[in-house]
């Protein structure tokens, strides 16, 4: 399944919405999660083969020229227009996705495979927690859109500085938080210690917490383990780690995780 470049949009200084559709999403079929997300794969430079491909034909390539996957949120799916809407986060022309979505013109392709996904806020929940960075904001703004009029929502998201901050809607009456890098360069801290300072509602919580695989982990410690919030129910994964590549991530991602839910 691919979808075709129908609208490029930078939103931030390290963000570009891209707008995905054409006949190469006639199958597409949305699951019912706020958190939903394809498998993007990228074609490397030089590879003997354009979109779409095979993913099957294509295993059999020199590893340089095999698809590079990456896992998207999707932003918004519009099912008038049978459009797949995706924020990407960018630094340049670093890494393979985010080198795509910096270059990416109308007409361009983008093999997709999914969707698939786990979370949508609760309708039972007395108030919601949503707390990320960059990479879950997609994920953050499409839950609060889905948040029962009225019903609290504390948000608090980290990003490089206010340029940086998006517009956020939702039904409940939410408190959002935005966390600047800039003001303490290299503080990887910033987000789980307003996450500790925070003051929170009472009653039974829906917790979102996606992003850095440090800072997931010091706010699962602090949630779980100092506030005493349930972890049944919690989403709380990490999307990326600091000082990885995509690939050595995912090596060791499995045990890093095994590790986190044993701590509490």
């Amino acid at each position: 399944m691919f979808g075709e470049v129908a609208e490029v949009v930078r939103l931030t200084p390290t963000m570009v919405r891209v707008v995905l559709g054409g006949e190469g999403l006639a199958d597409y079929e949305p699951v019912p999660f706020t958190d939903q997300y394809v498998n993007a794969l990228f074609v490397p430079e030089g590879a003997p083969y354009t979109v779409p491909f095979d993913p099957d034909a294509v295993k059999d390539e020199a590893p340089a020229h095999r698809p590079r996957g990456r896992r998207y949120s999707i932003r918004r799916w519009d099912p008038v227009e049978r459009q797949v809407t995706i924020d990407f986060v960018v630094h340049g022309d670093v890494g393979f996705a985010g080198r795509w979505a910096n270059n990416t013109r109308p007409g361009d392709r983008l093999q997709i495979v999914g969707p698939t996904g786990g979370y949508s806020p609760s309708p039972t929940a007395d108030w919601h927690l949503m707390v990320g960075d960059e990479s879950a904001l997609p994920a953050i703004a499409a839950s609060l859109e889905r948040v029962r009029p009225g019903v609290p929502a504390v948000v608090l998201v980290v990003v490089d500085g206010p340029d940086h901050e998006l517009p956020l809607d939702c039904p409940g009456d939410a408190k959002i938080e935005w966390i600047h890098r800039s003001s303490d360069p290299g503080n990887h801290g910033l987000l789980p210690a307003a996450v500790a300072a925070a003051e929170l509602p009472t009653g039974t919580p829906d917790l979102f917490v996606h992003g850095e695989a440090g800072e997931v982990r010091a706010i699962r410690r602090h949630l779980l383990g100092e506030r005493g919030f349930a972890r049944e129910g919690a989403s709380i994964s990490p999307y990326w780690r600091r000082t990885f590549t995509d690939e050595a991530w995912r090596e060791v991602k499995r045990d890093f995780l095994a590790e986190m839910r044993d701590e509490v």
